[in-house]
C-alpha cells in the first residue's frame, strides 16, 4: 500500500485526485483540508488550515500533492499589495511549508515524487492575470530548482492547467454562453474536467513516470503553444 498526502483534496482537482486513487487501488490518501472529504476505508482526514496550523505528522509518505490555489482576476489598477501577498501564501508559502514538512519522510521511500499545479497564464500572458500568475510563475520555478536538489531521492514536477471546471471557477463558468465563450478560446475548444488533471497527476506519481522529473506539463487544450 503506497501512501499519498495530498493537501487540499476535499474538492475540485485535489477531490477527483482521491477518487482515482481510489479506482486504482493500492493507495492509502491522507487528505489535510479544511473540510471534510470522500469518506472511505483507504481515506484519512485530517482538518487543517495549511498556512495557519501545524500540519499532522505522517511518518510513512510515498507521494506529496498541493492543490490549493486561487483564481483572482483583475486588471492592476484594482489589485492591493495585499492580493498579491494572499495569493503567494495560499499557492507558494502553502506548499514550502508541505514540502519541508514531509521531505524527510519522502526521502525515504521508493519513486518518491511532489506535485505541484501552476496555471497556463504563467506561459501564455494573460490581462488581469497579474497576481495569480507570478505565483504560479514562483511555484513552475520551485518546481525545477527542488527537482534539481532533491534528486535523485525524490521526484519533483508540475501540472499547468487552463480553466477547469471545478467550484473555484465557478464564477467564471457562471452560465452556459459564459462556458461556450470560454471554451472557443482554446485550440481544442473545451474547457477542462478534474478528471483530466487528476489522470496525469496519477500517472507522474507512479512508477511509469520513474524518468519524469522538474516538468511542467501543460495541460491547456492547446491554449499555450497553438494558436488556430
Amino acid at each position: 500500500m503506497k501512501n499519498v498526502v495530498i493537501v487540499g483534496g476535499s474538492k475540485g482537482i485535489g477531490q477527483s485526485i482521491v477518487s482515482q486513487l481510489i479506482q486504482k487501488g493500492g493507495y492509502h490518501i491522507h487528505n489535510i483540508s479544511r473540510t471534510a472529504g470522500i469518506e472511505q476505508e483507504n481515506v484519512s482526514q485530517y482538518f487543517c488550515d495549511i498556512l495557519t496550523d501545524e500540519l499532522p505528522k505522517i511518518e510513512d509518505i510515498n507521494s506529496l500533492i498541493y492543490c490549493p490555489g486561487s483564481i483572482m482576476l483583475k486588471p492592476i489598477s484594482s489589485l492591493k499589495l495585499e492580493d498579491f501577498r494572499q495569493d503567494l501564501e495560499i499557492n507558494v508559502i502553502g506548499a514550502i511549508k508541505a514540502i519541508k514538512a514531509y521531505q524527510k519522510n519522502l526521502a525515504k521511500s521508493q519513486n518518491a515524487s511532489i506535485i505541484l499545479f501552476s496555471t497556463v497564464a504563467v506561459a501564455q500572458g494573460m490581462p488581469f492575470h497579474s497576481s495569480v500568475s507570478a505565483a504560479k510563475g514562483a511555484i513552475e520555478g520551485v518546481t525545477r530548482s527542488l527537482a534539481a536538489e532533491l534528486a535523485p531521492k525524490i521526484r519533483v514536477n508540475c501540472i499547468a492547467p487552463t480553466i477547469t471546471d471545478t467550484p473555484l471557477a465557478a464564477n467564471l463558468l457562471r452560465n452556459e454562453a459564459a462556458r461556450v465563450k470560454m471554451s472557443e478560446r482554446h485550440p481544442l475548444k473545451r474547457i477542462l474536467d478534474p478528471e483530466d488533471l487528476s489522470e496525469m497527476a496519477c500517472y507522474l506519481i507512479s512508477t511509469k513516470a520513474k524518468a519524469i522529473t522538474g516538468q511542467v506539463m501543460r495541460i491547456d487544450a492547446g491554449m499555450s503553444t497553438i494558436k488556430i
